[in-house]
């Protein structure tokens, strides 16, 4: 085993799910992340858990989407329903052996099968906010993953664990200063009523008063680096492109440009795939709402590489989601869905807080 996967999975259990004695882990993935994922399962031994491991298998999800009838595609089975309520620790491991399996499926099918999972998703975002549940998904490099990032398995092996200081002596300690520096940002923005985001093709305004900037640091995303809140549900106004390709559900969408009208989507466009955007804003009611903004502080990721992990990262870059709010960010839009798409502030983006320039290109000024 690459040893830097062993220090992530020390890591992990250790420091962002912070796995306790007698606790019930589930750790998912699909087949090519099993060596993380077995790494993960005895770390969890090690400290007293109860870990049990479910592996994916993307072929069968394929088969339902194309073949399975309305009512298939609505069932969720009450198995999946008492692992939401049951376990107490989550692992994902991501990781593929084809990233565009579900190319050839209608999009109306995926949006219709994503809507029944509407209440789990909510209940999940619930049982985190209320610190029930700790959860942290990860990357594991894969050859798959590699072709889709333009590199080699081992240059992407390097680009993963870097990101996450995997490599370093001590990526704890790394974390925790991230999550020190960070602090100091989030207590400024907590004060702040109003947002305004402006780069090419991008004049956006919203409203913050009352909700809580969120630290991001590890603990729930790994490698991470990003702090976000969730905005007023009404209060999203302007318009906004996105720079990077937004990358959901096995899908590649270029070019996206929404506009907003008292928080909600109302008008929407892409050089590629649109069909699919359009599936996604129309799942449910609270699909063409805003989720969440955020800005990267990730200055280690320096490149893009079609992984929203790692894209949305990016330092000197801004991502909304449309769709469910995260409520321990206090937001209250519910949805199936909860896409993030990025857009690059390095180039001549500000961002204003209460009318004061408090980022430019690409960069804190406070």
């Amino acid at each position: 085993m690459d040893p830097r996967t062993q220090k992530l999975a020390e890591t992990l259990v250790g420091y962002s799910i912070s796995l306790k004695k007698g606790q019930l882990l589930k750790i998912l993935g699909e087949p090519p992340g099993l060596p993380l994922m077995k790494a993960v399962f005895h770390e969890a031994v090690k400290v007293g858990a109860h870990p049990y491991i479910q592996l994916r298998v993307p072929d069968t999800e394929e088969m339902l989407l194309k073949y399975g009838n309305d009512a298939q595609l609505k069932y969720v089975s009450p198995m999946t329903r008492m692992e939401t309520n049951k376990i107490d620790a989550l692992v994902a491991v991501w990781g593929s052996e084809n990233n565009k399996y579900l190319s050839g499926v209608d999009p109306k099918r995926q949006a219709l099968s994503r809507k029944s999972r509407g209440p789990l998703v909510k209940k999940m975002f619930k049982r985190i906010a209320d610190k029930s549940l700790s959860w942290v998904g990860t990357q594991f490099p894969t050859l798959a993953d590699a072709q889709e990032a333009n590199m080699s398995l081992a240059d992407y092996e390097d680009f993963v664990y870097g990101a996450g200081h995997v490599d370093s002596g001590d990526p704890v300690k790394h974390w925790k200063k991230i999550a020190k520096e960070q602090d100091r940002l989030v207590k400024k923005l907590n004060r702040v009523q109003h947002i305004h985001v402006r780069a090419d093709g991008t004049d956006l305004k919203m409203r913050v008063k009352g909700r809580k900037w969120i630290n991001c640091a590890g603990t729930e995303n790994f490698p991470d680096g990003e702090i976000f809140t969730s905005p007023l549900e009404n209060s999203v106004e302007g318009h906004i492109r996105f720079t990077f390709p937004a990358c959901y559900m096995g899908r590649e969408v270029e070019d996206v440009r929404l506009d907003f009208a008292r928080g909600r989507v109302v008008g929407h466009s892409a050089a590629k795939n649109e069909a699919f955007l359009k599936a996604m804003l129309d799942t449910d009611k609270g699909a063409r709402g805003v989720g969440e903004f955020a800005i990267g502080t990730n200055y280690d990721i320096k490149r893009f590489s079609k992984n929203t992990l790692f894209d949305e990262k990016i330092g000197g870059t801004c991502h909304l989601a449309v769709g469910a709010s995260i409520t321990e960010a206090g937001g209250k839009n519910h949805s199936a869905i909860h896409w993030d798409m990025v857009c690059d502030l390095r180039k001549g983006g500000e961002i204003e807080a209460d009318g004061k320039v408090i980022y430019r290109n690409g960069k804190f000024t406070i």
